[in-house]
């Protein structure tokens, strides 16, 4: 699986000189994994939240390569690195052209959120998600 996100840079994004404020790349990742699973599972988030079935952030490394600006129209690459029956791992590389602005490797767990335990993910999104 490999998808693209395209996100523009707002004002509230930037710190007082116009620079990407570095906590703002996790929530471009976040949206663009939401939508990279959207692309590859058809049911979407919203079903899989109706069954219980919730995806939560384990580890998050980030290597910030070049700034990012006001009014830079980025693009979020998402590719999924490893899949196992509990966790996946995706990398996010996000882009403003050529240029890297930002790399994320990203562990994710399923969890049943009625108790709060890890769940096997299930085959059909394993399956989806390694196209």
């Amino acid at each position: 699986m490999k998808s693209e996100y395209n996100v523009r840079v707002y004002f509230s994004d930037t710190d007082a000189g116009g620079i990407v404020y570095h906590a703002r790349y996790l929530d471009f990742a976040e949206h663009a994994r939401t939508e990279a699973l959207r692309s590859v599972y058809s049911k979407g988030q919203g079903e899989l939240l109706h069954s219980n079935l919730g995806f939560v952030v384990k580890s998050i490394t980030i290597s910030y390569e070049k700034p990012g600006f006001l009014d830079d129209l980025l693009t979020v690459e998402t590719s999924l690195k490893e899949a196992k029956r509990f966790s996946a791992i995706f990398l996010q590389e996000v882009k403003r052209g050529e240029d890297t602005l930002a790399v994320l490797e990203v562990k994710v767990a399923a969890i049943d959120l009625e108790k709060k335990r890890p769940v096997p993910i299930p085959d059909e999104i394993i399956s989806a998600l390694s196209l």
